[in-house]
């Protein structure tokens, strides 16, 4: 006999059982489903995040750089 349901699963990750499931030793068949991924950016919406974006990547950048010019420094001593 084969049970199939399709559920929800909750944010805690835990699934209950129906009662009309007997109790005891049970094979659990698990099969995820694809759930519909959002397709890639467009290179015009990329370069319109980017515009959003700009500044704040730039700080991003600024601040590696930063990391990148002190252990430069350190490895000249």
């Amino acid at each position: 006999m084969t049970f199939t349901q399709t559920v929800e699963i909750p944010a805690d990750h835990r699934i209950t059982v129906p009662r009309e499931v007997p109790t005891g030793q049970a094979i659990l068949t698990y099969t995820p489903a694809r759930s519909e991924t959002k397709p890639r950016m467009t290179e015009a919406e990329e370069i319109e995040w980017i515009n959003k974006n700009i500044e704040w990547l730039n700080n991003e950048a600024m601040i590696n750089l930063s990391y990148q010019d002190s252990q430069w420094e350190d490895n000249e001593k």
